[in-house]
């Protein structure tokens, strides 16, 4: 196995990673045990929706409540429903709950004639022009803020439309078996707000399915710059780095762990940030409306705030923090399949364990008030190094996000992959779901992973589909 085999190579790694390199050296053991005792056996629609198996009643019930306001619609204000009220000025949706439905992952809208058919509403797009912000990690377009919206409440005018353009990639692999990839190019339409900055980068990003984000948040910091330093030390093109970014729950700069480009420290600041930025709907940190000074309408809005408190109190804002980092992760299925074990063995030749690092134990958790000590000390099999990968001119949105460039994204956590299309009916992957399943979304892959995505093309199609079938066992 890769891992263990870099691990052999002691002499080269430093005293202060003794701890880490113990448990990478344990990425042998098989068990259905994907988030140790929180880690819960369920599989069909509800897979991503259960709490950690080993919370206490007493955290069941903030559970619930987080629940409730995660997966319920935000109304337009002013309303009678002065809890729920504060939709817009502009949105992309109307709950946490309508782009990661049923806590799971969205996709893109459905392509008819190479062109989507409708608005897409899991699949965003940031938008930034050339230059740097220490709190923010790009400078945001200066009419339309730092994402496109493409809904607003009565009297606002919707920022504009998305319009997708598919085009076929074909391809072949070295046994003669013919692929074909969709790529996808992305334009906006009918900006309500006078044309983007000549200089606007956009890079479009898919909802992710919410699981286990409280255990990726007590892994300890170590742990990631452990990853990058083994795979500094490697001879071949794999050079993972960690994303420092600003936090403003923790008011510091962090490690990067949440979202694409690791470009969201803290499960709280992307809690916030989703809330204003998705839904419209402001908080203790961010208690301003995503306003520009050119959004007249916007600017006029009224809005869900009472005597100048925040949309969202910060007693339900912990709850839906809370609700998240307890989702637990569902167990892996045919553990023992001999197919299956062939796929790991697979997976691991190819070096595709090197990014997607299969097991850590967790620390304690950062913020003890949104989260559970359940979660800590629980060995966890993400399948992610937490850290930023070249991959290529295909992926690329060149766009930077903090010290991601244009070309790097995080590696996705692979937990629950195979559940997705039992979840969300679709198993759409990549950054922008441009992938329709696992081997797609390999074929993708470039850059650091071109190696690896030659190994797997050049295996048989019986080896290529073992490999598959351990992936989406995870």
């Amino acid at each position: 196995m890769l891992v263990f085999t870099v691990l052999a190579a002691g002499s080269l790694v430093s005293a202060a990673s003794t701890e880490a390199n113990a448990e990478v050296d344990s990425v042998e053991g098989m068990t259905p045990r994907t988030a140790g005792d929180a880690t819960v056996f369920a599989d069909g629609r509800n897979s991503f929706s259960f709490p950690a198996a080993n919370l206490l009643d007493e955290e069941r019930t903030r559970f619930a409540i987080g629940n409730s306001f995660f997966k319920r619609n935000w109304v337009q204000a002013p309303s009678s429903t002065t809890a729920r009220d504060g939709l817009g000025p502009h949105f992309i949706a109307r709950s946490c709950g309508g782009c990661h439905v049923q806590d799971g992952r969205g996709k893109p809208p459905e392509i008819l004639n190479r062109l989507n058919t409708e608005q897409p509403v899991d699949l965003l797009f940031r938008l930034s022009i050339p230059g740097v912000d220490s709190k923010h990690g790009v400078v945001a377009e200066p009419t339309y803020g730092d994402q496109l919206n493409n809904a607003a409440v009565d009297g606002v005018k919707p920022e504009g439309k998305i319009r997708i353009d598919m085009t076929p990639v074909q391809g072949q692999y070295p046994d003669g078996t013919p692929y074909v990839l969709q790529k996808p190019a992305y334009s906006f339409t009918d900006l309500a707000y006078g044309p983007m900055h000549k200089k606007i980068m956009v890079s479009p990003r898919i909802a992710p399915q919410v699981i286990g984000l409280g255990l990726l948040e007590a892994i300890e910091e170590k742990e990631v710059l452990f990853n990058a330093e083994l795979q500094a030390q490697r001879p071949d093109a794999i050079k993972g780095m960690p994303n420092r970014v600003w936090d403003a729950y923790a008011q510091r700069e962090m490690l990067g762990r949440f979202g694409w480009k690791a470009n969201v420290a803290t499960l709280a600041h992307q809690t916030a940030g989703a809330f204003l930025g998705d839904i419209g709907i402001t908080s203790s940190l961010f208690p301003h409306e995503n306003c520009t000074k050119a959004q007249k309408d916007c600017l006029r809005a009224p809005n869900g705030s009472e005597h100048g408190e925040p949309e969202l109190s910060d007693k339900l804002f912990n709850e839906i923090v809370f609700y998240q980092a307890t989702l637990a992760p569902p167990a892996r299925r045919n553990v023992n399949d001999e197919v299956v074990l062939k796929g790991q063995k697979l997976f691991d030749q190819a070096q595709c364990a090197v990014c997607h690092r299969p097991a850590y134990t967790t620390g304690k958790v950062p913020f003890p008030a949104l989260s559970s000590k359940a979660l800590e000390g629980q060995k966890i099999w993400p399948y992610t190094d937490l850290l930023l990968h070249d991959m290529g001119e295909d992926l690329a949105d060149n766009r930077p996000d903090f010290k991601a460039n244009g070309r790097q994204w995080k590696t996705p956590p692979l937990w629950g992959i195979g559940l997705i299309p039992d979840v969300n009916n679709h198993k759409r992957l990549l950054h922008d779901g441009r992938a329709e399943g696992v081997e797609e979304a390999i074929l993708w892959h470039g850059g650091e992973a071109e190696q690896s995505r030659n190994s797997f093309m050049s295996y048989s199609a019986q080896d290529r589909a073992a490999l598959i079938r351990f992936v989406e066992s995870l």
